[in-house]
């Protein structure tokens, strides 16, 4: 008897033997091992934090069903539901997504930090992304301002220029489509506020090229910013909710169908800045600057070799400056609309070739008022695109790239100009017209020795049915691996870019404008210090001709007298230039610890006009540019990030002289500039992660110094007899705390 009960007795008070839980967690996009991650078992007290190796380890987890959760601040939270026996250890492999790229399928990454970069261009992370992009103004461009090489000294504007070249030689590619003006901003502007229509939420990758174009990029000539947006999640349903000190947005995203064949994801976002800027800085109406936008995206796989992908971005904004003090020609009151929608067709008939159709349309509506309600301008664009890409793998590391695009253009706008001696009068200038853009390319990528020699050849043909010009522009890279962690790349590139159809048909324009081009050179000698650390130098030269301007079109001194402006001055290819320079940047990119960089620009940019027989600094041209960056995560639960720029003073465009108290016209042209630009941001981001959902807590303080920095407007006239001009310099942001709070289940 007392055999058969000590055995049960034993079963009774005895627990079941534990289970363990093991496994190793890595970023989803380096591969790099995660330390201090959190993990736990949900409702259960098991907790752990991996270590350097991203390792962790779990003991006593009771047997049967239980999930697992992974976090760790910047990266969205993973969640794994499995079974485990009495005894038994389990073993996970973990990759986390950066928290602004929800991955729809699982990621194999083994490339180090820096590999995912283009050859011969810069890119941002996902945590540089949102760090980067700010809170008060959650928009990518504003994180591309903090790049070497990138020219921004205005808080107000998402534009930005590339060595001594504005933004309207800069391409803004989404998902391979030339976009026109894709900004919340005040047409009939130059230096009103702006803001990228699209999310940073919604992208997957950002790519700038500084240097010389490769042959994909059509129609401009100093520079193109690559943005792909991403999918939706094709396994199950997210959502996320958002509000910031001048926004408030959401964002939902899910599979379409079952066996994850589809997705869908729809942004939208809109800002109350006005409000908050009427109370903070009650003087300055720069900023009463409103939006809304909605982005929305479908894909789905008609058969495994064929996937269609439905697009659209719908923007609109306005200013009202109600109680501001400005000039006749200064903007007043503004709306703009802008849409763009594409239609994707992706063709893989085996795994070495895919060929990808692209339909696009694009659709602006502006109007302008100034301070007298009466019209500033106005008008309506559009355009059609189809683009066809095709990319044939024939050999281990040779590619062969060839593609096509067509676009239609409609543009029909007004701009007035309000006369400073005869103000009770306005000059109109009016451009309407059609064109048809078309474009071909062909490149071939190589690769030699195991990888240590590689390069690219390649060119596009471009016309334009406006002048009939034909270009064909040549492209050439080449890279050596040196030693084991010293590179050098090279590259040489010719660009060409059309004019608009107001150049060509507005009172000043005429049909036979040439096309403007570049010619570039680029030499990169990059060192590795360690496998999450590089110092990087570019030498950069570019050579420009046929620049198109309006030599008459600003008022000058002569040995006569004052030149007024001249309201319907001839566009012309009166300008040729160059720049050059030098940018260095010591980076660290990493998932743990510290991660940044500094960087250093110097460069000149000159212009010679040949009407006017001048030679001057270029508009964008600035000699000293520093951008710092630094990220550190404090703990699992809080990241500190901070930023700091400081950009040399641009020229005031114009022929305006400065003498210390008053602005006067001149004989020489960009002789005056703009006060020197420094800011410093400070941020911290605080997570919350529960079983089904997480919170995040943004915090921001802009220009943490309270620098003054100061930006040029709007030249409103000046007076004939002693040439004492009217110049609109304006304040920028001031030191401004701001906060941001994200819910995500």
């Amino acid at each position: 008897m007392t055999n058969r009960v000590l055995p049960l007795l034993c079963f009774l008070a005895c627990p079941l033997s534990a289970a363990e839980v093991d496994g190793r967690v890595t970023d989803a996009v380096s591969g790099e091992a995660l330390a201090r991650v959190i993990v736990s078992i949900h409702g259960a007290t098991a907790r752990a934090t991996t270590g350097p190796d991203g390792r962790f380890t779990l003991p006593d987890v009771k047997p049967g069903e239980a999930t697992l959760v992974v976090s760790l601040v910047g990266y969205l939270p993973a969640r794994q539901t499995f079974t485990v026996s009495a005894g038994e250890t389990k073993s996970f492999d973990i990759s986390l997504s950066p928290a602004t790229l929800r991955q729809s399928v699982s990621v194999v990454a083994a490339a180090g930090p820096f590999e995912q970069e283009a050859a011969l261009a810069a890119g941002l992370t996902g945590e540089e992304l949102k760090n980067l992009a700010s809170v008060l103004a959650d928009d990518p461009l504003r994180a591309v301002q903090t790049m070497p090489g990138v020219t921004s000294n205005d808080d107000f504007k998402s534009e930005f220029a590339i060595r001594g070249a504005g933004f309207e030689r800069i391409g803004l590619y989404l998902d391979g489509i030339l976009l026109h003006q894709p900004f919340h901003t005040v047409q009939s502007g130059s230096n009103t506020a702006s803001l990228t229509a699209v999310s940073s939420n919604t992208l997957g990758s950002l790519t700038l090229y500084s240097g010389p174009l490769p042959p994909m990029f059509a129609d401009r000539t100093a520079g193109a910013l690559d943005l792909d947006t991403r999918d939706g999640n094709r396994k199950r349903i997210h959502g996320r909710a958002e509000a910031s000190a001048s926004s408030a947005g959401g964002e939902a995203e899910g599979p379409i169908g079952s066996g994850g064949k589809g997705s869908w994801l729809v942004s939208a976002r809109r800002s109350y800045l006005q409000y908050i800027i009427s109370r903070i800085a009650p003087n300055n109406n720069t900023l009463a600057f409103g939006y809304t936008d909605v982005q929305g995206r479908a894909t789905y796989d008609l058969t495994p070799h064929n996937n269609v992908t439905i697009a659209a971005v719908q923007g609109f904004s306005g200013l009202d400056r109600s109680g501001a003090n400005v000039g006749v020609n200064s903007i007043f009151f503004s709306d703009y609309k802008t849409t763009t929608a594409d239609l994707a067709w992706r063709y893989t008939p085996s795994a070495s070739f895919l060929i990808t159709n692209r339909f696009a349309y694009i659709r602006e509506r502006f109007y302008v008022d100034n301070r007298d309600h009466n019209p500033l301008g106005g008008g309506a664009y559009g355009e059609w695109v189809w683009n066809v890409d095709a990319r044939a793998v024939w050999a281990t590391k040779q590619q062969f790239q060839f593609g096509s695009s067509v676009r239609r253009l409609r543009d029909d706008s007004f701009v007035n100009v309000f006369l400073s001696t005869t103000p009770a009068l306005t000059a109109i200038n009016r451009a309407r017209g059609m064109a048809l853009r078309s474009g071909a390319y062909a490149q071939q990528a190589w690769s030699l020795a195991k990888g240590r020699l590689s390069g690219t050849v390649g060119t596009r043909w471009d016309t334009m049915s406006t002048n009939g010009v034909q270009a064909v522009s040549p492209y050439a890279s080449i890279a050596l691996q040196i030693l084991a962690r010293t590179k050098i790349e090279a590259a040489w590139g010719q660009a060409v870019q059309y004019p608009t159809i107001p150049q060509f048909t507005s009172l000043g324009g005429r049909t036979s404008l040439l096309p403007e081009r570049s010619s570039q050179t680029q030499l990169v000698l990059e060192q590795r210090l360690d496998t999450r650390t590089r110092l990087r130098f570019q030498l950069y030269n570019r050579q420009d001709r046929d620049l198109i301007f309006q030599p008459f079109a600003e008022p000058r001194q002569t040995l006569s007298g004052f030149f007024d402006i001249h309201p319907n001055a001839p566009w012309q290819n009166s300008q040729r230039g160059y720049a050059r320079g030098v940018e260095g940047i010591l980076q660290r990119r990493t998932a743990n610890g510290f991660t940044g960089w500094v960087s250093y620009s110097y460069g000149v940019a000159r212009v010679h006009d040949g009407f006017i027989r001048r030679q001057f600094s270029a508009d964008w041209d600035q000699r000293h540019s520093v951008n710092v960056y630094g990220s550190y995560r404090l703990r699992p639960t809080v990241n500190l990030s901070s930023r700091w720029v400081y950009g040399s003073g641009i020229p005031i465009p114009g022929f305006i002289r400065y003498d210390g108290t008053a602005y006067y016209i001149t004989f020489n042209r960009n002789r005056t500039r703009v006060p020197d630009y420094q800011r410093l941001d400070f941020r911290v981001n605080k997570v919350w992660v529960h079983d089904h959902w997480q919170l995040n807590l943004f915090a921001e303080v802009a220009n943490i110094l309270n620098r003054d920095n100061r930006r040029y407007e709007a030249f409103n006239g000046f007076n004939p007899t002693t040439g004492a001009a009217r110049l609109a310099i304006t304040s920028m942001l001031p030191i401004l705390p701001t906060a941001g709070i994200v819910f995500q289940f």
